[in-house]
């Protein structure tokens, strides 16, 4: 598995090629994927750690995420773009995958509305019906505010009856697919086995539950 030094190495390498000077590399955050501010530009890399484990080919899953995310930056849904102070990626480095961003400034304390979270998650898939490559179907969406997966409001915000009984598929389904990322997680983070066994046994009982 990636270590934390190698991504970071392999960053600050990628970006120095492209004339980018890095005195403070700092990591954002080390979860699913490991963040990192190339201070004192305004740039953050992107390196699959986890994710790359339940990926065989992590840098194709990039270059559509990247080309997705210009796609909606471009007709103006409010989403961090990639870097435009050096060639997004993907790259590899010494077997690391690497991906380039704009550093946004943001306010830590604000906290996302159930509501909030519903509208823009439905704006956003009006948008994508507009794009013009090709999509997998039902590919995995990892980073979404956990208030869609807590609140009625957030459902009802993007226009979608929460009493549906078709929705309790839906919602079990990526209650699945949660748990087996955390699961995967652990991997990286030992310490935390115990709350991704305990996720699964939750899931197992009542596989819905965990989402009303």
């Amino acid at each position: 598995m990636i270590s934390a030094s190698a991504a970071v190495a392999a960053a600050v390498s990628v970006a120095e090629e492209h004339g980018v000077r890095v005195r403070e590399p700092v990591v954002l955050k080390d979860s699913f994927n490991l963040r990192i501010h190339l201070r004192p530009a305004p740039i953050v890399a992107r390196v699959p750690t986890v994710t790359a484990l339940g990926r065989p080919r992590p840098a194709d899953v990039l270059r559509r995420e990247l080309d997705v995310v210009s796609y909606l930056h471009g007709v103006g849904v409010p989403v961090v773009p990639p870097s435009e102070l050096l060639p997004p990626g993907p790259h590899l480095r010494d077997g690391v995958v690497v991906t380039f961003w704009a550093y946004v400034e943001h306010d830590p304390a604000y906290e996302v509305s159930p509501e909030e979270a519903g509208r823009a998650l439905a704006e956003l898939h009006e948008a994508m019906r507009g794009f013009p490559g090709e999509l997998p179907y039902l590919g995995p969406v990892l980073d979404e505010p956990a208030t869609m997966l807590d609140g009625r409001a957030a459902v009802r915000a993007y226009g979608a009856d929460p009493d549906d009984p078709g929705l309790r598929d839906f919602l079990a389904a990526r209650g699945l697919q949660g748990t087996l990322w955390m699961l995967v997680r652990a991997l990286r983070f030992p310490a935390e086995a115990g709350t991704a066994r305990t996720a699964l046994d939750a899931w197992l009982r009542d596989p819905s539950g965990a989402t009303r």
